[in-house]
């Protein structure tokens, strides 16, 4: 069983996650068969810390691959964004919407494969995309991105140093302009806008 897959047989544990970000506090409910199911990954909070300090506030964001919904819901509450959240994995959609009643937060959360059932354009697309569900589907996540932003839209990515970054960021820099924001804890935070 992989956090990207259905399994309805998978049982329960339910636990409760807290993450405070200055004067913010959430609390997040998690369970088996998620993406880091015992705590929020280092990853994704180092990606919306960088976001809640260089991102664009009041923006119209997309949250690919949304797992529990924390990149979501901490940047609609953070940003004062208005927020739409995806996943494939139907546990994880279930939680997203407990996670967002308990926190207080409006927010869209649906069930989608990669941007199937994507009709809006957005000002940002961020995701910690879900690298063991294989090359095929995070680059798809990441390549496809610009045909769902506007045209000033950016989108938000983290990627561990040893999961192929740097050919990415070779990539996406041949047709984009791309800012490294960050480089901690052997993750790259990047941000990739459309050349003006």
């Amino acid at each position: 069983m992989q956090y990207f897959d259905n399994n309805n047989n998978l049982k329960s544990e339910l636990r409760k996650i807290n993450y405070v970000y200055e004067n913010y506090k959430f609390i997040f409910y998690s369970d088996l068969g998620v993406f880091s199911k015992d705590k929020i990954d280092e990853g994704s909070k180092l990606l919306a810390e960088n976001y809640f300090k260089y991102g664009k506030k009041n923006n119209k964001v997309l949250d690919v691959g949304c797992g529990i919904g924390f990149l979501g819901i901490t940047i609609a509450k953070i940003m004062d964004a208005k927020v739409d959240m995806i996943d494939i994995n139907n546990r994880a959609i279930h939680l997203s919407k407990m996670n967002i009643k308990e926190n207080n937060i409006v927010a869209n959360v649906f069930n989608s494969n990669i941007y199937e059932n994507i009709k809006d354009k957005y000002d940002c697309i961020i995701t910690n995309p879900p690298i063991r569900a294989g090359k095929k589907v995070y680059l798809t996540i990441i390549n496809e991105a610009f045909n769902y932003l506007n045209d000033d839209g950016e989108l938000w990515f983290v990627m561990r140093t040893n999961h192929g970054v740097k050919t990415v960021i070779k990539n996406l820099q041949m047709k984009y302009n791309l800012d490294v924001v960050d480089k901690s804890l052997g993750f790259y935070i990047v941000k990739v806008k459309n050349k003006v």
